[in-house]
């Protein structure tokens, strides 16, 4: 336990960690973008890079919940699509790393999020379907900055909800394509952090054994959760929350 007591965590903080461990499990396995709200709360806790090394291995036991129960339930199609692209992500993410700075980045990705927001709100007003989901160029572009985000700070739950909510997948199949898509994408991250970054380490990885009761938690909470909510409602509230943890970017 030599990591708890080097950070010497006050009761606040504690109680901080606890929400973003059940957030991270909601996002998980209910409430896809939930989790980016825990990215800024570990930041000011731990510090901007070591707080990236510390959320992997979370969000990885928190995929490994999702893809469980979610299993059957993903469309292999979107995410064999967006995976190249995101894989270009990642390799832009190490190459400009040392040369972006994290805020401009940051406020750049917000930006992109809301634009796409807004064809999509305007679309659904409208009553009219559009061609621009199925477009190669929509695919490469979610996962480019899907693939960026994450790398830099685990930030990509908005762009994977703004890109599955425009191609209408039923809430099931939402939940399911998104968990195996991150699972794939953060468990390539973690040797990449690990010898590239060095931000993940023995003692890192006990705290996060210590949070695993409440991402299990906050996974099973998020499967009530879908269970009960109606498709519409389901809609509603991602976009709602899409948008929060979008603003989050630009704190």
């Amino acid at each position: 336990m030599d990591f708890l007591t080097t950070y010497q965590l006050s009761a606040w903080e504690w109680s901080a960690l606890v929400f973003c461990g059940l957030c991270i499990g909601i996002s998980k396995t209910g409430i896809n973008g939930l989790g980016t709200v825990a990215v800024p709360v570990l930041a000011v806790i731990f510090g901007a890079k070591p707080s990236t090394g510390i959320l992997l291995p979370m969000l990885c036991f928190a995929d490994l919940f999702a893809v469980a129960y979610y299993r059957r339930s993903a469309e292999w199609k979107y995410i064999i699509h967006l995976l190249p692209w995101a894989l270009v992500g990642f390799a832009l993410a190490l190459l400009t790393d040392h040369w972006i700075p994290d805020r401009s980045f940051k406020t750049l990705i917000g930006i992109c999020i809301f634009a796409g927001l807004g064809v999509m709100l305007w679309n659904e007003f409208r009553g009219k379907e559009t061609s621009v989901p199925s477009a190669w160029w929509f695919t490469a572009l979610f996962g480019i900055m899907g693939g960026f985000s994450t790398m830099i700070g685990n930030a990509a739950g908005p762009i994977m909800s703004v890109f599955l909510l425009s191609v209408r997948l039923p809430k099931t199949s939402f939940v399911g394509t998104a968990a195996w898509f991150f699972m794939i994408i953060n468990f390539l991250k973690l040797p990449l952090q690990y010898f590239v970054w060095h931000n993940i380490s023995k003692e890192t990885l006990m705290f996060d054994f210590v949070m695993l009761p409440v991402i299990a938690t906050g996974a099973w909470a998020g499967i009530l959760f879908v269970k009960k909510i109606f498709e519409k409602n389901y809609r509603v509230m991602v976009y709602a929350l899409t948008i929060l943890s979008t603003l989050l970017l630009f704190l």
